[in-house]
């Protein structure tokens, strides 16, 4: 009997596209080692459930001098369209006139179509060590300028949405709704449990209620999943990896996204930057946060009970304790309380133990 599953699917597409682009990118002096820890562990289930992106591989490699590069490599049109789109997103946000700050990106190096297949290559950061191994200021202090640096480009004007509006996607109050009722139907699929449920509309009930308040900081650029693994730090400099995850939305949205990461890796520094938040800007800016930080929680719940249905054996057990544990953080900051540090030790502890070799050594290099 076949072993297919959407993990063994993945494996067979990730083996017969290494074949397939290794000796169109050795044409051209690009290699890619044997072992590429970004294909392993969980990333299959990420090829499955995202709607947003399409197939691709990002692959750590070098050029003929033996300088390291991130080859990014795609023959789906969705992932094609998404490698254009990063390119208009960098080119646009060096030249956009309404921003009072500047974005670093690895410079690109390559970027070409052949065989079907479409190639973008770029220099690889190399950094001294990993934002999590900083020192704690270190992290306060990185993560609040690049925070400040997307908030620093905002739409207030027709001729900056005209300018935008082509290449962003463009979120109101309106779209954040539209997205939680989008998690109420996928959980309802899903036959959560009631509780569950119970709280994400809770969330929902709140939002219609608050619309204004999200509305009020909308129209900057925010990063959807600004976490470490998708940026670097060289030279004092931070370099943004992920571009196409920029758009118009909430303010607050990257820092909901950054504050939940830290919720497991560092509440340290997400205890300093709330308290920040708190001390440095209005009451009306830490409702908003709050908010974005509960609609962010609801998105992370419905991504775990969506893999749910492609998951089995330690994996699906794993996900379904991530269901409960990010509820648990939700029905928190639904107080505005952070989860108690005793159920995310019992969480740490059960992910570690069920997470497979192939996770761990992806999280390793992605962190």
């Amino acid at each position: 009997m076949s072993d297919s599953t959407p993990q063994s699917n993945w494996r067979t597409f990730v083996e017969n596209e290494l074949n397939t682009i290794r000796p169109i990118l050795a044409k051209r002096g690009y290699s890619f080692s044997a072992e590429q820890p970004h294909t392993k562990g969980e990333r299959f289930l990420m090829k499955n459930i995202t709607t947003t992106s399409g197939e691709k591989l990002i692959l750590l490699g070098a050029d003929k001098q033996s300088n390291r590069v991130v080859i990014k490599a795609t023959r789906d049109e969705t992932g094609k369209q998404e490698l254009e789109h990063e390119r208009k997103c960098r080119a646009l946000l060096q030249d956009i006139d309404f921003s009072y700050t500047s974005f670093d990106a690895p410079k690109e190096v390559a970027f070409w179509s052949e065989s079907g297949y479409m190639f973008a290559i770029q220099n690889y950061v190399d950094q001294a060590c990993n934002f999590l191994d900083r020192s704690l200021e270190e992290q306060f202090i990185y993560a609040l300028n690049a925070l400040n640096t997307q908030a620093g480009a905002r739409i207030t004007t027709n001729s900056h949405l005209k300018k935008v509006g082509s290449v962003f996607g463009i979120r109101k109050s309106s779209d954040y709704i539209r997205l939680l009722n989008a998690f109420i139907t996928s959980l309802q699929q899903r036959q959560v449990a009631p509780e569950i449920l119970a709280t994400v509309e809770s969330v929902l009930t709140t939002f219609k209620k608050e619309k204004l308040r999200i509305e009020q900081y909308c129209g900057f650029l925010t990063h959807t999943d600004f976490v470490p693994h998708n940026f670097r730090i060289a030279n004092n400099i931070m370099y943004l990896l992920d571009w196409s995850s920029l758009e118009f939305g909430n303010k607050h949205e990257s820092w909901a996204r950054f504050l939940n990461f830290m919720t497991l890796y560092n509440p340290q520094l997400e205890t300093l930057l709330i308290d920040y938040i708190d001390k440095n800007r209005s009451f009306e800016e830490r409702e908003s946060l709050q908010l974005m930080r509960l609609y962010r929680l609801c998105e992370l719940i419905t991504y775990y009970a969506n893999t749910l249905t492609s998951s089995s054996d330690d994996l699906l057990e794993l996900n379904q304790v991530r269901v409960y544990f990010w509820h648990n953080v939700l029905k928190a900051e639904l107080q505005n309380k952070r989860v108690d540090r005793s159920i995310v030790a019992r969480y740490q502890n059960t992910r570690d133990k069920l997470r497979s070799s192939g996770e761990k050594e992806r999280q390793r290099n992605l962190h």
